[in-house]
């Protein structure tokens, strides 16, 4: 598939807003937070301004932007609908959060059942988001059982990096900080590595055959293709990368966002200060670049099964 600059910003950027947004939530109900407005405050801008920005991209994609408001009203039978409506929804709990940690510098009490609800919504967001693609039974890549944890553990580790580096700049302390921002991040890129371990060995189930329904016959070889010249189905969903690149990406991908995240956590945990911050902010920035790059390869990996009357032996 072609990775579109907009999905990929609206996943990752949406992504660590809602991880980031569940942490808050959760972190300011249990009081592991500080009730300070100016926290709060960072802390909810950036959660909120990452999932409105990323929002806001998705729309990009689309043929006709101004028409998104209708993809609501499809939510009994369309993950896209659903993402919509509890992204929507998800605003009303983490906008009260926001009020009453920034104006009365609380989160306790009806407050704290806000953080609550907010991360609930938070988190059935990225799952809804997470099965746009894992209900799509064309795409062999995407139809898998590893999408939706992959989708939720990125969030969460993403979520996480940026709240310790938040936690940094303010002075906040907590060895739960740590041990979130590691677990999460490891977490993630176990379920990657099992996500990508699972269809590299998984056999192809649409073939050129089973397309045609010649395969009684014998193999089958596409003698012209549908199309001289290159339409809209070739654009978007018949995107290629090489295997040596792919791998060279996915390498790159764990550096950046597995090995380097994990070094450096508990040497920003043991120092103090600007340095700490400035570490714990490249542990943040590293571990989004390697999301980044997970996500280029999840939606350049993929084949949809109508590249089978293009060329494509399997799919």
């Amino acid at each position: 598939m072609h990775p579109a600059f907009s999905i990929i910003f609206f996943t990752t950027a949406s992504g660590a807003g809602y991880g980031l947004l569940i942490l808050l939530g959760l972190g300011a109900a249990s009081e592991l937070l500080p009730a300070d407005r100016w926290f709060g405050l960072v802390g909810m801008g950036l959660s909120l301004g990452l999932i409105t920005a990323g929002l806001l991209s998705s729309t990009f994609h689309l043929g006709h932007p101004e028409r998104a408001w209708r993809a609501l009203s499809q939510w009994r039978s369309s993950w896209l609908s659903r993402e919509g409506v509890l992204a929507v929804v998800t605003y009303a709990p983490a906008g009260l959060l926001a009020i009453g940690w920034v104006f009365l510098e609380t989160a306790s009490g009806i407050w704290a059942l806000c953080g609550v609800l907010a991360a609930v919504f938070a988190l059935a967001t990225v799952y809804c988001t997470s099965m746009i693609y894992a209900s799509l039974k064309t795409i062999r890549y995407w139809h898998n059982r590893w999408v939706p944890p992959v989708f939720l553990g990125f969030a969460l580790a993403s979520g996480a990096l940026w709240l310790n580096a938040l936690a940094a700049a303010f002075g906040v302390t907590g060895a739960w900080l740590l041990i979130a921002a590691m677990v999460f991040t490891a977490l993630a890129w176990i379920l990657k590595g099992l996500y990508w371990r699972d269809v590299r060995s998984a056999v192809a189930s649409s073939t050129i055959e089973s397309a045609t329904g010649l395969g009684h016959i014998g193999s089958v070889r596409m003698l012209d293709p549908p199309h001289t010249q290159d339409n809209y189905l070739l654009t978007e969903m018949a995107y290629g990368v090489a295997r040596k690149h792919s791998d060279k990406l996915r390498r790159l991908a764990v550096i950046l966002g597995l090995l380097l995240p994990i070094a450096l956590l508990p040497v920003a945990a043991m120092t103090g200060g600007a340095a700490a911050f400035a570490l714990a902010l490249l542990t943040a920035v590293s571990g989004s670049a390697g999301i980044v790059i997970e996500r280029w390869l999840f939606f350049a990996e993929a084949q949809h099964t109508v590249t089978l009357y293009y060329g494509a032996q399997a799919a």
